[in-house]
């Protein structure tokens, strides 16, 4: 396996369902993702800004390879309204081989919608 097409987990918040659906479909629409998951409301408590916060937000895990990464970053960034969105990757090291495959042939550019 090229290091392009090793799979990934990535993971993001969002301050809401609707906010998460948005991003979700943008992702999913530009094959940058074979898929997204949105899982229910959670409770963050994080420091920013130098100030203890507490939020209702919407976890996303993002179903994608290292060849879309970068853009998949840029994305994010640009449609998230938060204004430094949590965006961590995640090497997916081993799973089902026809699932990674999906994974892979989801997100290649080539194949028709």
């Amino acid at each position: 396996m090229s290091l392009a097409s090793q799979a990934l987990l990535v993971l993001t918040n969002a301050p809401n369902e609707e906010a998460a659906e948005q991003l979700g479909r943008l992702i999913v629409e530009r094959r940058l993702a074979a898929c997204v998951n949105i899982l229910p409301a959670m409770r963050s408590i994080y420091r920013w800004e130098g100030q203890l916060e507490e939020a209702n937000e919407v976890a996303m895990q993002i179903k994608t390879t290292a060849a879309h990464y970068t853009e998949l970053e840029a994305v994010i960034k640009a449609a998230h309204p938060y204004a430094v969105p949590e965006i961590i990757a995640i090497p997916i090291v081993d799973g089902l081989p026809a699932y990674l495959d999906w994974i892979t042939q989801e997100t290649s550019k080539e194949r028709n919608a």
